[in-house]
């Protein structure tokens, strides 16, 4: 600190605080919602504080000063200890019985008609049917005779008889089962399907879990006052929290071959994930590359994902930046 100069020393403040927060947020996993909601607000904000972190320590190196050490320190122990924020090489092999599977939260399918998109695909479902999926987990769904989804087999489960808003899965793999954990007091749901591929019984599960309700665009992420939406946020972290333990009594019963897939609403550095993904593989994880980003925002927030039993073999994993949703699709292709 003595050899820095005074704008040096401010800037060497902030780096300690957000390396700080930085290898604070290392410990979210570990913590659940209902202990301290707001303490798991930190996960939205962690790839934040990796990019921030990662200049620290450019500035530091460019200046010869030794004081990078603590950032990259921490960022060190993140890439061993925490999910990956980046994923530099990916998988691509594929077999002919590999099972395609994409999951997507569609917005009510209200921006399938986006004109401002530049994708070759008219819309939404012309680019949904391109990639020619054997299952489709729809969150976010609206019943309505625009939906031109082709699939021999189908669940879906709506808010209720009068509604047109629910949840779907889609198969061309017979569905021999099919239910819902129904959620109260809440239009987010967890649905699932068991499907018969060859010999085999897969579970599918599409999970929507509490919704953030928080709108990036706009200032103050739509709130007006910072108090309210720190308590509205918090609050849904520890709704996601009682919806993981259904989800997890649930899935504790099914002892086959499975597939969970869905908008978590939070993050790989957060609680809910880690529980969810607990001997499970993550797509990303085996056969992504890049930040595998999956909500239109600015930086790369990964809140949508594939997980499967640790039998399963990931052979592709990918997510595609086109902006018919507020969400980017999360693809994979999965074997045995």
């Amino acid at each position: 600190m003595k050899n820095l100069s005074f704008f040096d020393k401010i800037l060497y403040l902030i780096n300690s605080f957000l390396a700080t927060l930085l290898l604070l947020a290392y410990l979210l996993p570990f913590v659940s919602p209902n202990t301290i909601p707001l303490f798991a607000i930190l996960s939205l904000f962690v790839p934040i504080l990796i990019i921030l972190n990662i200049f620290f320590v450019v500035y530091w190196l460019i200046k010869l000063k030794k004081q990078f050490l603590i950032s990259i320190g921490i960022l060190i122990i993140g890439w061993y200890f925490s999910a990956p924020f980046y994923k530099i090489s990916s998988k691509s092999s594929s077999l002919n019985n590999d099972l395609k599977v994409m999951s997507y939260n569609v917005k009510s399918f209200d921006f399938f008609n986006n004109k401002k998109d530049t994708t070759q695909y008219a819309n939404g479902y012309d680019f949904i049917v391109s990639k020619n999926p054997d299952v489709l987990t729809i969150q976010e769904f609206y019943q309505s005779q625009k939906v031109k989804l082709s699939f021999p087999y189908k669940f879906i489960k709506k808010k209720n008889e009068k509604s047109k808003f629910g949840m779907a899965i889609y198969s061309k793999f017979k569905i021999i089962n099919s239910g819902s954990l129904d959620f109260k007091n809440t239009t987010n749901n967890i649905i699932f399907t068991d499907i018969v591929k060859e010999k085999d019984t897969i579970r599918v599960y599409n999970l929507h879990l509490e919704s953030l309700r928080i709108k990036p665009n706009e200032e103050n992420f739509g709130e007006e006052n910072s108090e309210k939406l720190i308590k509205r946020v918090s609050n849904s972290f520890k709704k996601q929290a009682d919806q993981l333990e259904l989800f997890l009594a649930h899935e504790k019963q099914w002892k086959g071959k499975k597939i969970i897939c869905g908008d978590f609403n939070n993050t790989a550095y957060s609680w809910v994930y880690n529980q969810i993904s607990k001997d499970k593989k993550d797509a990303f994880v085996e056969a992504g590359k890049g930040f595998g980003k999956s909500y239109n925002y600015w930086f790369p927030m990964r809140i949508d994902f594939i997980l499967t039993d640790n039998r399963a073999i990931i052979n592709q994993f990918n997510s595609p930046t086109v902006k018919y949703s507020d969400h980017f699709p999360v693809l994979s292709k999965i074997n045995w």
